[in-house]
């Protein structure tokens, strides 16, 4: 019989707040993010640790070497705070190396985060007219996010990164029109009608990988790729292009990822067709509609592109 351990702690939430502001983007076309104060930030966080040093543990019920999950939530919490960067990939990379020095009995670990969002209010200014983003009062949503995963190991006496994965998730994006799906198998099965331009409702999911893992910790910022950039690629590539299929889309999608990142090594994509039902339609103009909610199952569309 061979095993294969891990445990850890998840839903670590943290709100640290005056972290280091995240500055000195290279700029794209497609968006306005320039960066951000990191006035809050606040992160989810999991720790998954592996080694066979805890086989006794689930053999014997000796937890000698256990370093308890209680224990790492308090590490998670305590360490925040000595975080010197602005980045979530930053984070996880200094909590993991963090652990990995402070507990020789773990053999490598696995750190993962997402993002918490919030947004600064918006109030009027000094002179009461003119509105701005208060500095102060933040508005928690429930929007689209950054995550991250990042696998940490010792190499003799090294901590090294064994793998990573960056990422934008939860997107979901409606285009009106500009987007068909026709000329597709058909036979006995098939009911679905072509249609030449259609509404398109989509949820996304994009991850990217780094060629060099260390330029996603933003020590460089002109090199890190953020994650709200990405998010921006993928809204305008949708606005312009006029796609035959979610297929189309996401790889028009990667390639200018691609274009845009030249250190992004690697770029997959998750999105669901949630198409609207059509329920009512005006008798005399027939852009004018009402959409209801589709019922389930909903397409799934998987890619990921890897620059060669």
């Amino acid at each position: 019989m061979s095993t294969n351990i891990s445990y850890g702690k998840g839903d670590i939430t943290l709100y640290r707040t005056y972290a280091r502001p995240l500055s000195g983007l290279a700029s794209i076309p497609e968006s306005a993010f320039t960066g951000r104060p990191n006035t809050l930030f606040a992160v989810n966080v999991m720790v998954e640790v592996f080694g066979d040093n805890f086989l006794p543990a689930y053999t014997e019920g000796d937890n000698s070497n256990v370093v308890a999950t209680d224990t790492m939530k308090n590490f998670v919490l305590k360490q925040a705070l000595a975080f010197d960067g602005a980045t979530l990939e930053g984070l996880l990379d200094f909590l993991g190396r963090q652990f990995l020095s402070t507990y020789p009995v773990m053999q490598s670990l696995r750190m993962s985060g997402s993002e918490q969002p919030f947004v600064a209010a918006r109030v009027p200014g000094d002179n009461g007219q003119s509105f701005g983003d208060s500095d102060v009062l933040f508005s928690r949503t429930h929007d689209d996010a950054a995550v991250a995963t990042i696998d940490l190991g010792r190499s003799g006496d090294d901590i090294v990164v064994a793998d990573h994965q960056c990422g934008r998730v939860g997107l979901q994006l409606i285009k009106l029109t500009g987007s068909s799906f026709a000329s597709f198998a058909r036979d006995n099965y098939t009911t679905l009608p072509e249609q030449i331009d259609r509404p398109l409702f989509i949820y996304l999911d994009i991850h990217w990988k780094y060629a060099d893992a260390a330029q996603m910790l933003g020590h460089d910022p002109a090199h890190y790729i953020a994650a709200e950039q990405v998010r921006d690629v993928a809204q305008v590539v949708f606005h312009q292009f006029v796609s035959k299929s979610i297929q189309h889309l996401v790889r028009e999608i990667g390639l200018r990822l691609l274009e845009r990142f030249p250190q992004m090594a690697e770029v997959s994509f998750s999105a669901q067709n949630r198409l609207w039902d059509t329920a009512v339609v005006a008798d005399d103009d027939p852009t004018r509609k009402v959409y209801c909610d589709p019922r389930p199952p909903y397409g799934l569309i998987r890619l990921t592109m890897t620059r060669e």
